[in-house]
């Protein structure tokens, strides 16, 4: 299986399926330049799958080109690398016969030169027609990702998740960090004494799950202490905490919190409480 894609996931992949790809920046640079003055006739002849890895918004018009200039085939895959977006943004590729797909790694990449050790374990989501998906899936093993297939029209949900277990994860690490040093802490203390923190949630969340894993002021009643805080807070970062404790509330309730409990937790966050949920929901 010949591949044209992109740095990120073609460093990862096996010496034998990586006969065409972007492997350094140079490199790269050089593909992305083809691909803009559209010489992209030469790039895929001989290639089987085609991974799209731009933009969001770069990806619709660069699907244009491809289908401009014919260059994809029946016998191609295309697969894009968006999170958000379906294989149905490659729509006009379509009358080419080519397998349309989307793959999505499961993970943050920050630092392109550690992607291989981060994706290797990482999860991967994929959809898009038949072939495709198969592809997507071999392509996905082959970089030691763990590949799942989304339902249709799935996508925007799906990316929904990831964004509030990374981006928003690491948006409520930083207004942590800010009140400690609002406390008292300097610059360089507060992270530093968050982090031993946070690594202990999240090795609770590995072991556990969230729903055990919950702990503090909601999870205990401790309508005092919530009140305390609440009146501490400015009004952006008291709407945060009251709308982070209503979903702390709603997880303390499908562990079995007393209702009697849940009621003065839900009247110290003034909001009412939600429906109860099974632990299995």
């Amino acid at each position: 299986m010949v591949v044209c894609l992109v740095w990120a996931l073609g460093v990862s992949l096996p010496a034998a399926n990586r006969a065409r790809r972007a492997g350094d920046d140079a490199a790269f640079a050089a593909t992305h330049r083809q691909a803009v003055r559209l010489n992209v006739l030469v790039l895929l002849c001989g290639v089987a799958v085609v991974v799209l890895a731009v933009p969001d918004d770069a990806i619709p018009p660069l699907a244009a080109a491809l289908a401009a200039r014919q260059a994809v085939q029946a016998d191609h895959v295309v697969l894009h690398v968006s999170g958000s977006l379906s294989h149905d943004v490659l729509h006009i590729l379509a009358p080419s016969g080519a397998a349309l797909g989307s793959l999505h790694p499961l993970q943050t990449l920050v630092e392109p030169e550690r992607a291989p050790e981060h994706l290797r374990g990482a999860w991967a989501a994929v959809e898009g027609m038949p072939r495709a998906v198969e592809i997507a899936e071999r392509l996905a093993r082959d970089v030691g990702l763990r590949p799942f297939r989304l339902r249709p029209g799935a996508k925007p949900l799906y990316h929904s998740g990831a964004v509030f277990a990374s981006n928003y994860f690491v948006v409520v690490e930083a207004v942590a960090e800010r009140l400690l040093r609002e406390a008292g802490l300097a610059d360089g203390e507060a992270w530093e004494a968050l982090a031993p923190l946070v690594a202990g949630t999240l090795d609770n969340l590995r072991r556990q799950g969230p729903l055990a894993a919950l702990t503090g002021p909601v999870a205990r009643g401790d309508v005092d202490t919530l009140t305390s805080h609440l009146a501490a807070l400015s009004g952006s970062e008291a709407e945060l905490y009251r709308r982070l404790g209503e979903a702390a509330l709603e997880l303390a309730r499908r562990r079995g919190m007393d209702e009697t409990v849940a009621v003065r937790v839900a009247r110290a966050l003034a909001t009412d409480p939600p429906p109860a949920r099974s632990p299995e929901a």
